[in-house]
């Protein structure tokens, strides 16, 4: 698995607020949530990072 790490995120507090909302309806944490946006985010960017061999996981046959 991929390591994890923390920064600080200054955010408006009605961002915040609106995007603590969204998570919960679709019954995630706040930290889940943003990841999940910002991994969407970065596909259709075309900038999906390139995964190193330990965090491939194994093709399903």
């Amino acid at each position: 698995m991929a390591e994890k790490k923390s920064f600080l995120l200054r955010i408006d507090r009605e961002v915040l607020d609106a995007l603590q909302q969204w998570a919960s309806d679709d019954l995630r944490s706040l930290n889940g949530h943003l990841e999940f946006l910002l991994r969407d985010a970065l596909k259709r960017a075309k900038r999906v990072p390139k995964r190193s061999a330990t965090d491939a996981r194994p093709s399903e046959e």
